[in-house]
């Protein structure tokens, strides 16, 4: 008997089938004759021509080579809202998700600081630091804080600012309205005298076209494969929280329910899917930029001594400021954590 199957995203056969999703399970025809098969949903992030999706796509596959079929995964973008996803995965709503760091942020600090000004400039200061333990301690924040299991790290392509009208300089910040995905950036835009405006992604484009938004902070590939530069033609790169990182999860329950050998196998998969998505990262950002270039949009790179102004101590001290309370809040020393961070990356 199947207990999960593919959803239709339809929100009466999400609460009609919420009790039930966290099984998650597939037996046999004959459980004696036949060892269990485990079909599990992976709720994700409607994001079409982004990396995350593409690293998302891999997921299936991946688990089935490593397990012979004996695990399936299937992918869906509408059966949990974006906020709510990393929650049903904790919740057993959902077995697994790919998830974002950035959502938890005002949450756990600690799930944003390489959105912190100045502090991470680069995916490989991201992979740097997510390696040395930025990462590790994450994944003990899963457990503890949302019952689950870590499988595979990555990040969308570097950040970029789409907008209306340029934004050359630090000046030309003030006023304007721009769409951000996390607490830190925010702290810095309304610094700077921007006005920092949360967006979901499906509510960019008519507010790019009604004014409601003068721009957007998002991945240059996904803001090339949506073609936000044909409502928004000046695209720029100002190292303001350039990486944000997803992450895929499984409800821990579920995850110990599924045989040690075949948990093996599929952490080696899951493994190689990380490095894949860690140091094949550029080539997916220079397809995006080629693109744009080919339909005449030149992405612009903010000169260092402008990022310099940007990212000075009387504008980005409101976002550290922040994240230390949050962190006195939270029950950890954010100043010590900040500065781990800073002699881990050599600065």
């Amino acid at each position: 008997m199947r207990l999960l199957t593919k959803s239709t995203g339809g929100t009466a056969f999400s609460a009609l089938m919420a009790p039930v999703l966290a099984i998650a399970i597939t037996l046999g025809a004959s459980s004696t004759a036949k060892a269990q098969d485990f079909d599990l949903t992976m709720g994700i992030l409607p994001a079409p021509n982004s990396l995350y999706l593409k690293m998302m796509q891999q997921v299936p596959e991946r688990f089935e080579r490593a397990t012979g079929g004996k695990v399936k995964v299937t992918l869906n973008d509408s059966l949990v809202g974006g906020t709510q996803i990393t929650a049903s995965v904790r919740d057993g709503r959902v077995p697994m998700s790919g998830a974002l760091h950035t959502y938890l942020a005002a949450e756990e600090p600690r799930m944003g600081v390489f959105n912190l000004p100045g502090l991470v400039n680069g995916m490989p200061e991201y992979a740097y630091l997510c390696k040395s333990f930025w990462c590790k301690d994450v994944e003990k924040l899963w457990a503890e804080k949302w019952n689950s299991v870590v499988l595979a790290e990555g990040a969308w392509c570097s950040q970029a600012l789409f907008s209306k009208e340029p934004i050359r300089t630090l000046e030309d910040f003030k006023g304007k309205k721009l769409r951000v995905h996390n607490p830190q950036t925010a702290s810095l835009m309304e610094a700077v005298g921007a006005k920092p405006t949360p967006l979901p992604l499906s509510e960019i484009p008519p507010a790019l076209e009604r004014g409601v938004i003068d721009g957007v902070f998002t991945s240059t590939c996904y803001g090339n494969g949506q073609e936000y530069w044909r409502l928004a033609p000046n695209v720029q790169n100002w190292k303001v929280g350039p990486i944000t990182g997803w992450v895929v999860i499984v409800n821990k329950d579920i995850w110990e329910k599924i045989p040690a050998d075949l948990r093996t196998a599929i952490r080696k998969e899951m493994q190689a899917l990380e490095d894949e998505a860690l140091y094949n990262f550029y080539a997916h950002v220079n397809e995006a930029v080629a693109n744009m270039k080919k339909n005449g949009i030149e992405l612009w790179t903010a000169p260092q001594s402008e990022v310099d102004r940007l990212t000075a101590d009387q504008y980005s001290q409101a976002a550290y400021k922040s994240f230390y309370e949050r962190a006195k809040a939270v029950g950890f020393d954010g100043e010590a954590y900040v500065q781990k961070a800073r002699e881990a990356l050599g600065k």
